[in-house]
C-alpha cells in the first residue's frame, strides 16, 4: 500500500496558507505599535527614493513605453513621469523601476527585497480606490509579514535552487497586502495567495540583467491581479503553500511551518528590515564596509595593496560573483569590483559610481584582480572578513555584519531622508521636501492623492 507523501501529511497538521491568510487579514492599523508604523513610513520613503531615481533607467523607459502603447484605463500614476496607466501596468512598471538600481531594502527572513513587490501594487490599488494613508500602512504591514513568513517556510533551499525570492515570495506579499486593502476575509485572502502561488517566478540566473528588476514588477503585478481576482470570486486552492505539488513542494526541499508561524523578535518581521546605503547587491555591503573601514583607519593607497583576501558565505557565489563585470549593472553584482571600489575610495552610495567606465577602468580592474574571494560554507549570510596584505609586509584585517538592523529609528530616519533627497531631488526639484512631508504624515491622510501628485516632475 503506498504511503502518503510527507507534504500531504503535513497539511493535516499545519494548514499554513489558511493560517497566514487569517493573520494577514486580521491586522489593524490601530493595533500596530508606533515603531512599526514608523518603519512602514520609512520603507515607503525609501521606496519612493529608489523608484524616482530608477524611473530614469533605460529598462524603466522601455516598460513605460510598452504600457503606454498598450493603453488601458488611466487609473494609477507612473512614478517619475507625468502619465497614468492601468493599475496592473503601474504595478509592473513602478515595481521594476524601484528595483532597477538594486538600492532598495532587504529582509533576510524572506531572502530578498520586501518592499518593492508590495508598494507598487498597493499604491496603484490605493490611488484607484481612494484608500486612506492608515489603511495603506496596515495593508503594507500585512503584506510584509506574510512574505517574510513564507520566506521562513521555504528557505534556504528555495533560494539555493536558483529562485529569486523577490519575484517568487514577493508575489505573496503583494497579494496579501492588496487583499487587505480590498477588505477580503481570511478565506478569500487564502484564495488570493493561491492565485499568487501559481504565478510566482523569478530566476537568479538573470542577476545582472534587466530581468532582475522585472521580477519585482511582475511580483507586484501578480499580487495585485491575484487579490482583484479573488475579490471577484475567482477560484484557487486555499492550501497552495503546503499542498502536494504546491509552492513549497515544487520550489524547495525545505518546509518549516513552525518557523513560518513563529513570532519573530519584537513580534514583527518589519523590525528586521535592512535599508541599503550602497547602490549594489546587499551581499556586497559587508565587504564594502570592511574595505571602507581599512581605508579610513589606515589611509591606504591602492598602489600599496599586494593582495586582498575576502571571506564571505558560500551562497554569495551564485548571487554576486561576476568576476570581470563589463557594465554598471554587472558591477553591482561583483564582490571583487565593489570591494576594489571601496578600497579606492569611490563613493558606493552614488548611482553614477556603477558605470561601464568604472567597470572597465584599468587601474580599478587591476585592484579588482588582487581581490580573492574565499567562499565559506555555513558562514553567516551577512558577515564578511577582509585581510589585506600590503607591499611593505603589513597585514590588516576588518570584519563587518550588515545584517543587524538599526536600533535608533531617529538616526535611521535621518539617513533615509538624506538618501531620499539625494535620489529624488534630481527628478522632482522643489517638490521633494513636500513629498517627504506627505510620507511622514501619511497616517493622517484621507487618501494618497497628494503623494501620487507630487511624484511627477514639476
Amino acid at each position: 500500500m503506498p504511503t502518503a507523501s510527507p507534504v500531504r501529511s503535513i497539511v493535516r497538521d499545519a494548514p499554513v496558507t489558511a493560517e497566514l491568510a487569517e493573520r494577514a487579514s486580521s491586522i489593524r492599523y490601530k493595533d500596530l505599535p508606533d515603531e512599526v508604523r514608523t518603519l512602514a513610513r520609512q520603507c515607503l520613503l525609501d521606496w519612493l527614493a529608489v523608484t524616482l531615481a530608477g524611473s530614469r533607467e533605460e529598462l524603466s523607459r522601455m516598460l513605460a513605453d510598452q504600457a503606454l502603447e498598450d493603453g488601458g484605463r488611466p487609473a494609477a500614476s507612473l512614478i517619475g513621469r507625468d502619465a497614468k496607466i492601468s493599475a496592473q501596468q503601474a504595478a509592473l512598471v513602478n515595481g521594476a523601476a524601484s528595483h532597477a538600481l538594486d538600492y532598495d531594502d532587504v529582509n533576510m527572513a524572506m531572502g530578498g527585497h520586501p518592499t518593492v513587490p508590495i508598494v507598487p501594487a498597493l499604491l496603484a490599488l490605493a490611488e484607484d480606490s481612494g484608500a486612506s494613508g492608515a489603511d495603506f500602512l496596515a495593508a503594507f504591514v500585512a503584506g510584509y509579514e506574510t512574505e517574510c513568513r513564507i520566506g521562513a517556510l521555504v528557505l534556504p533551499d528555495h533560494y539555493a535552487r536558483g529562485f529569486h525570492a523577490t519575484g517568487t515570495i514577493g508575489s505573496f506579499g503583494a497579494a496579501a497586502a492588496c487583499a487587505h486593502l480590498l477588505g477580503l476575509d481570511a478565506e478569500k485572502t487564502a484564495t488570493a495567495l493561491g492565485i499568487a502561488a501559481t504565478q510566482a517566478a523569478g530566476l537568479k540566473s538573470m542577476f545582472g540583467t534587466m530581468c532582475k528588476p522585472l521580477h519585482a514588477g511582475k511580483a507586484a503585478q501578480n499580487g495585485l491581479l491575484a487579490a482583484m481576482l479573488a475579490a471577484r470570486g475567482f477560484s484557487s486552492r486555499a492550501d497552495a503553500l503546503e499542498c502536494a505539488q504546491g509552492f513549497a513542494a515544487t520550489q524547495s526541499s525545505d518546509f518549516h511551518p513552525e518557523r513560518a508561524l513563529a513570532d519573530p523578535p519584537g513580534g514583527y518581521h518589519l523590525r528586521g528590515n535592512l535599508f541599503k546605503y550602497h547602490a549594489a547587491c546587499y551581499l556586497t555591503h559587508a565587504p564594502i564596509e570592511c574595505a571602507r573601514k581599512l581605508r579610513r583607519e589606515h589611509a591606504i593607497e591602492t598602489s600599496a595593496v599586494r593582495e586582498a583576501s575576502l571571506k564571505v558565505d558560500a551562497g554569495a557565489s551564485k548571487v554576486c560573483h561576476i568576476l570581470a563585470p563589463k557594465t554598471g549593472l554587472e558591477a553591482k553584482f561583483s564582490l571583487r569590483l565593489t570591494t576594489a571600489m571601496a578600497l579606492a575610495g569611490i563613493d558606493t552610495a552614488r548611482l553614477d559610481a556603477y558605470s561601464e567606465a568604472t567597470a572597465k577602468n584599468p587601474a580599478l580592474a587591476a585592484l579588482r584582480d588582487k581581490v580573492n574571494v574565499d567562499f565559506q560554507p555555513a558562514w553567516p549570510h551577512t558577515q564578511a572578513r577582509i585581510r589585506l596584505t600590503l607591499a611593505d609586509g603589513r597585514v590588516l584585517e576588518a570584519a563587518h555584519d550588515s545584517g543587524i538592523p538599526e536600533q535608533d529609528l531617529r538616526e535611521q530616519g535621518r539617513r533615509l531622508e538624506a538618501k531620499f533627497l539625494s535620489l529624488a531631488e534630481p527628478v522632482l526639484g522643489a517638490r521633494t521636501h513636500e513629498l517627504a512631508t506627505v510620507v511622514l504624515s501619511l497616517d493622517e491622510r484621507a487618501n494618497l492623492r497628494d503623494l501620487t501628485r507630487l511624484c511627477t516632475p514639476a
